[in-house]
């Protein structure tokens, strides 16, 4: 059971405490967005058949990190088996299952207790079971950062091939993304185009909360330096063809982090989009387990103070020195930052640009028939950032994906 002694309650929580158990039996884990899908999506369809398994045996939110943990360590025995066996591709696809549903037990623990700490040990021990046995080169990276380090995993699309030096794009995830979830096992999008891949955990995520880097609005352009500086010195990158892809609240901090290195970058991507000024949406009407994690995830116990430090995080006047290519994909209907927010964002911005948006589609871009029918979204970022290091030219424009699938096109 996850322990709560030390957490930050907000207000909401305490009131509607009750109410979540109450959802969580009747709608389940994904209440508030879904996360089976993409938590298991880089072990393929197996792993989200697991997931799904583990979900249903969730009544209530003290069960979640229960239950995801009961599983891992079933995973990871069955992994250590077979790599005693020898059966070395079924040890990687099981040691990167049990390392997903590990991180996925993380999700709810918001203090820092021996159990988080023991959790994401296994997180580590699991992947590094991975790596061993993974179809491209992959290890772990240590990026020097404010006297400590972020956690990192580089991900080489095959054996270098002399002194060849790779394309390279820096993944961010959201705020219940971790590095392990990143990247796929199999078919990656941006391994099979020819991209090596840096899965960062940046401040204020997974693993790099346990080591007390919290989130600020600002330290992700610190983070960028220090990413940037790394990256320099590694003889498989090709500095000069470097791009930047973000997920949900990876919206805000890839934003942050691509602007501090500027005409560094080639382009920035995102898929979902949390770029309210202040985000009362995602903080205030949505589930408040939202604002207890953000708020673990910034190093703050007190509300108040925490809702006036929610002021800073604004892209707005970051806007300006947006002038290297840029690109969202979002819904229509997002649940947790209203797409005005963005449109708005858009609208301030010099640079070249593009704005996706999918009719009727929710935070995730999905649940919405212009998903089902129009161009799966991760494959239109990997091209557009394709070409986006190959100088292929861009004119800005907002594209309107309709129910049908076809796409409205108008300039900026």
């Amino acid at each position: 059971m996850a322990s709560h002694a030390s957490t930050p309650y907000p207000q909401r929580w305490k009131e509607q405490r009750w109410l979540l158990d109450a959802v969580v039996r009747t709608i389940g884990i994904e209440w508030d967005q879904a996360r089976i899908g993409s938590k298991s999506r880089p072990a393929g369809a197996e792993a989200e058949a697991e997931f799904r398994a583990v979900a249903a045996r969730i009544k209530r939110y003290d069960d979640f990190d229960r239950e995801f943990a009961a599983q891992a360590r079933k995973r990871a025995r069955m992994a250590a088996q077979f790599e005693q066996d020898g059966r070395f591709v079924a040890a990687r696809e099981a040691y990167m299952t049990a390392a997903l549903l590990w991180s996925t037990a993380c999700w709810p623990l918001h203090e820092h207790g021996e159990r988080l700490l023991a959790f994401e040990k296994a997180v580590n021990e699991c992947f590094e079971g991975y790596m061993r046995h993974a179809p491209q080169p992959t290890f772990r990276v240590e990026i020097p950062f404010e006297g400590k380090h972020l956690p990192a995993y580089m991900h080489l699309p095959r054996e270098r091939r002399g002194d060849e030096r790779f394309s390279t794009v820096v993944i961010i995830g959201g705020m219940d993304s971790s590095k392990e979830n990143m990247v796929s096992m199999y078919g990656d999008r941006f391994l099979e185009r020819g991209f090596a891949v840096l899965a960062l955990d940046g401040p204020g995520q997974a693993e790099a909360i346990t080591r007390g880097i919290f989130f600020t609005p600002t330290n992700f352009a610190d983070a960028a330096e220090a990413t940037y500086a790394w990256l320099q010195t590694q003889e498989y990158v090709d500095i000069d063809r470097l791009v930047v892809r973000g997920t949900s609240f990876g919206s805000y901090f890839g934003s942050v982090f691509a602007t501090q290195l500027g005409a560094r970058v080639k382009g920035f991507a995102a898929t979902g989009v949390c770029q309210e000024p202040g985000c009362d949406t995602i903080f205030n009407a949505a589930s408040p387990t939202f604002k207890m994690r953000f708020m673990f995830m910034s190093g703050f116990d007190d509300e108040e103070k925490f809702d006036a430090f929610c002021q800073g995080i604004d892209l707005r006047p970051l806007a300006a020195r947006i002038t290297f290519p840029y690109m969202i994909v979002a819904g229509e209907n997002d649940q947790l930052s209203p797409i005005e927010h963005t449109e708005a964002l858009l609208e301030r911005i010099p640079g070249p640009k593009r704005l996706v948006v999918f009719e009727g589609a929710n935070h995730g871009v999905a649940a919405a028939p212009s998903v089902a029918n129009g161009e799966e979204k991760v494959t239109m970022i990997a091209d557009w950032l394709l070409d986006r290091v190959n100088g292929k030219p861009l004119t800005s424009e907002r594209w309107f994906v309709e129910s049908s699938g076809a796409i409205r096109v108008t300039k900026y």
